[in-house]
């Protein structure tokens, strides 16, 4: 059975596109909750990738103990050489297991709603010359050692990155759905007051203009994550 390994970090998670598309392709979802008690794998010789989803704690969170295992974890996933997928605290999680920090914004700046990222030459194979994608942070990554730039953003600069041939840390979101944007947007109506948020309003307008494009890049770019070599 080819598996995929889902790290969440809330009960009410959804997987979202990311998990819609890996179904399609015939992949099952170990799904697994850390913060929930649930075990992570010592090896991972029965999956074919791993991928950390977001969630509203931060990798600064020192008195959660999930978030010291993930991070930890990270580092059997690196030594398999089996595709990694950080996205949004995946990333992050990503980026302090490689020695870079994880910050707020200088001027408390948040990323919420659709922004473009501008890939550099060498993410321009995988993002073309610019996407609008969904943000929702307050937290930003410096770049790894030894980690290739794929995208920066205006006010993140750092928003893609590779390490090695196949891990990968996205700051954005590509697994949203509308459902899930209409339901974030209710749950935390209390971010959208922060500097550097969209509306509800404009979110759910910019879904509709931008949503396809980004689900039609998301397939591609599982197919590129999952079998680099072709």
């Amino acid at each position: 059975m080819k598996q995929i390994l889902i790290i969440v970090h809330q009960p009410t998670s959804y997987t979202g596109l990311v998990g819609k598309i890996l179904r399609a392709k015939g992949y099952h979802l170990d799904i697994r909750i850390p913060s929930q008690g649930d075990r992570l794998p010592d090896a991972i010789a029965n999956h074919q990738g791993v991928v950390i989803f977001g969630g509203p704690m931060s990798v600064n969170d020192r008195d959660l103990p999930f978030i010291r295992q993930e991070i930890d974890w990270i580092q059997v996933v690196l030594a398999s050489s089996k595709p990694f997928l950080g996205i949004c605290l995946g990333a992050q999680m990503l980026a302090r297991t490689l020695g870079a920090e994880v910050t707020r914004h200088p001027n408390d700046q948040v990323e919420i709603g659709y922004f473009p990222i501008i890939p550099t030459p060498e993410g321009k194979a995988i993002f073309g010359e610019s996407l609008y994608v969904y943000h929702w942070h307050n937290e930003g990554f410096d770049l790894p050692q030894g980690a290739v730039k794929l995208a920066g953003g205006e006010t993140f600069s750092n928003q893609a990155f590779r390490y090695g041939a196949n891990a990968y840390g996205l700051q954005f979101h590509p697994e949203l759905t509308e459902e899930m944007i209409r339901r974030w947007t209710i749950l935390g109506s209390d971010m959208l007051t922060l500097p550097g948020a969209q509306s509800r309003e404009r979110q759910l307008q910019n879904y509709a203009k931008y949503g396809y494009a980004l689900e039609k890049w998301l397939e591609n770019f599982l197919n590129l994550w999952l079998h680099p070599e072709k």
